[in-house]
């Protein structure tokens, strides 16, 4: 990255980050009381942002908040970010942009379009050895207290979650189960798993249901590959031929373990998951495999 300051919008203003501040007592700050959405570039050109915005104002209406922007102007705001953004970037790099609103003091909403350069150097290494992943003691959150589907910033449930499975293993990445004991989500992350050729993922109800989980999905039937929405056990993970996470910034990524259980016997990543990345690379126009690894 440039030294020079990426620019954020907030509450009408364009600012260098340094200058931009929310009051302590913003009700995003004091009780998780905030909406975002986060999409990704692709060599500087943004991905699916009509299906994230969409998903933003679902958000903003779920949580009953109206800050009086239209879809459009978010569009507009979030372009005018990243084009002011953009030069900043090292070649190869690609930014997270996210739109964030907070009910601020009650009366005022706190709106912000922001990017953050993605962290290429620090996540290359799940590519060549696939991401390890752990089931902690914490369940999710259950969808008849609060809807996953909606992304909010209360993330604690998810924060205490990523906490006890980094005290196990740095390098591990959460996936919680649901009150019932069947396979939900992780942080940011949605999990597929393959046994016998077949795709199996949770349902939509329990879950967020990510962009890219829809892409993945998306790119499965263009493959002719069976894909399947249902409950998932611990059972069906640990026996799986195959298994990979779909998320903004890994798109997808093959997982190796589950609670130090090797997951295949094919190596990484598995033929179905290197299908899809390599369509999910050619749906986006970049070898997104390629542009972590060139980073070990």
């Amino acid at each position: 990255m440039s030294k020079q300051e990426r620019f954020t919008y907030l509450n009408g203003e364009i600012l260098p980050e340094s200058e931009a501040k929310i009051p302590f007592r913003d009700r995003g700050f004091m009780l998780g009381d905030a909406v975002f959405d986060t999409t990704r570039t692709f060599g500087g050109e943004i991905f699916r942002l009509d299906e994230h915005l969409d998903r933003f104002l679902n958000s903003l209406k779920y949580m009953r908040m109206e800050p009086n922007l239209s879809k459009n102007e978010w569009q507009d705001l979030t372009m005018k970010i990243l084009e002011l953004n953009l030069p900043l970037l090292d070649k190869n790099d690609d930014y997270w942009v996210s739109q964030r609103v907070s009910r601020g003091d009650g009366k005022n909403y706190t709106v912000i379009v922001e990017s953050l350069p993605l962290p290429f150097e620090q996540r290359a290494k799940y590519y060549k050895d696939g991401l390890p992943t752990i089931v902690p003691s914490i369940r999710r959150t259950p969808p008849d207290s609060m809807s996953p589907r909606a992304k909010v910033h209360n993330y604690i449930n998810l924060v205490q979650a990523e906490l006890e499975v980094q005290s196990r293993d740095p390098d591990a990445w959460p996936i919680l189960l649901d009150s019932n004991g069947n396979i939900s989500e992780g942080p940011g992350a949605n999990i597929f798993i393959i046994k016998n050729g077949v795709i199996t993922t949770p349902k939509e109800q329990k879950i967020l249901a990510g962009i890219s989980r829809q892409a993945a999905i998306d790119l499965a039937q263009e493959l002719s590959i069976e894909l399947h929405e249902e409950d998932i056990d611990l059972f069906d993970v640990y026996t799986a031929d195959e298994a990979f996470i779909t998320s903004t910034s890994f798109c997808i990524v093959p997982v190796s373990s589950i609670n130090g259980a090797e997951i295949g016997s094919t190596g990484l990543p598995g033929p179905i998951t290197d299908r899809l990345q390599k369509a999910y690379s050619g749906m986006v126009g970049i070898d997104f495999v390629e542009q972590y690894l060139s980073r070990l």
